[in-house]
């Protein structure tokens, strides 16, 4: 019986898609959505199929692995169409900090390596895109994003080989030199870099004309414009969730975790600690300077004061708080960085509190100084300690404190 079910389920796949698509396409408004509708149901059901197949985690975990990406991609882009813009914008940031994250986890989380100045990687590949976008306005999206990758590659590697020599706080305190540092070298190439008030990219970035049908075609610019970015940086979010399921499950990420538990183990076994090491760091800065550059592209301008030290220590606590070392905790420290703000205007909204209001009224602290007396709290540490030796405790005469 369970053998004619596993015969039978890709005939029955296909017959529900051409079903579903044939009603998508009816039943939409224009024809281009009920392609779109029947695209995105169909893919849907042929991950969900894939998925179901028996063994194919065991025998085939890249295939499994990809079409559970594909799945999350299809269902992430589908229910952009349904957002607001700024929900969507939101969306987006935390798909691009989602992959910082990811980094720093493979990093600390896997490799053990401490760092502090994730947040200079990100500059690093936010001002390579804008940079080079200014120069180069027609290239690609997608080939910008890489050329980004690169510069972010290429300066974890310079600052990866010497790391090699450093352990614990060490290692930190050498990335934390490079985080306060990264302002400094921003304004001493102001002419590249722009300065204080940063680049801002050219042109925004557009759907092509042949997929311009697909967003929301009559809707104002703004609204476009903002589905697009947003889809592309799921898209980009979940390539390189892809990769990094794969690398964690890799023979690669098996040397970093046993680097990571016993460093003399891995030496015994053949493993080369300074090639992991470095690898680490290539890794962790290059994903730090792809969510740089997915950041530029959807704020559409960079400037120095967002790369501070104060944001690798937001990355740091955002992976603790999410789960460090693992792929979830990534996407949950994505959420957080993009929602956050959201939730606490809500709260503050519902509950009337205002965050930046004073504890008390200047009249209130002027009370306060008035009626305490240093010796009121002298004799109640007495009485205290009276209390804890079993004595009896004296009344006091300031302020009748027994």
């Amino acid at each position: 019986m369970k053998h004619d079910w596993t015969r039978r389920r890709a005939p029955l796949a296909l017959a529900v898609a051409v079903v579903v698509s044939v009603v998508a396409v009816v039943s939409a408004t224009t024809t281009r959505e009920g392609v779109a509708l029947s695209i995105a149901i169909d893919l849907a059901i042929a991950c969900v199929t894939t998925l179901s197949l028996p063994d194919l985690k065991s025998s085939h975990p890249v295939v499994s692995r990809a079409a559970l990406t594909l799945l999350g991609l299809d269902v992430a882009i589908f229910i952009t169409f349904f957002l607001n813009s700024s929900t969507n914008f939101n969306l987006a940031t935390g798909a691009a900090m989602s992959i910082v994250l990811l980094g720093l986890s493979f990093l600390t989380g896997a490799s053990g390596q401490i760092s502090l100045g994730n947040g200079a990687f990100m500059g690093v590949g936010a001002f390579a895109m804008a940079i080079w976008s200014n120069h180069h306005a027609t290239t690609p999206i997608f080939l910008t994003l890489l050329i980004a990758v690169g510069c972010g590659a290429l300066v974890g590697l310079l600052l990866g080989l010497p790391a090699t020599r450093l352990r614990g706080p060490y290692l930190a305190g050498m990335t934390l030199a490079f985080a306060v540092a990264f302002t400094f070298i921003l304004s001493s190439f102001s002419s590249w870099t722009g300065g204080d008030s940063g680049l801002q990219l050219p042109t925004e970035a557009s759907a092509p004309r042949w997929l311009d049908g697909f967003f929301h075609a009559g809707t104002s610019p703004l609204t476009t414009t903002t589905l697009y970015i947003t889809d592309v940086a799921i898209i980009v979010a979940g390539v390189a969730f892809f990769f990094m399921a794969n690398l964690f499950a890799s023979r690669t990420g098996r040397a970093m975790r046993l680097i990571r538990d016993n460093d003399v183990a891995a030496e015994l076994v053949g493993i080369s600690l300074p090639r992991a090491r470095v690898v680490a760091f290539i890794v962790s800065s290059a994903y730090a300077a792809l969510g740089g550059a997915l950041l530029t592209l959807i704020n559409n301008s960079v400037s120095p004061a967002t790369y501070s030290f104060a944001l690798s220590v937001t990355i740091l606590s955002l992976i603790v708080i999410g789960g460090i070392g693992t792929i979830s905790g990534a996407v949950i420290g994505g959420i957080i960085y993009a929602f956050s703000t959201n939730v606490i205007s809500w709260i503050t909204t519902q509950t009337g509190l205002n965050p930046q209001g004073k504890l008390r009224e200047p009249a209130q602290r002027h009370n306060f100084r008035r009626t305490f007396d240093p010796d009121d709290a002298l004799c109640a540490s007495r009485n205290l300690r009276r209390g804890a030796t079993f004595m009896v405790p004296r009344a006091c005469p300031y302020s009748g404190v027994t």
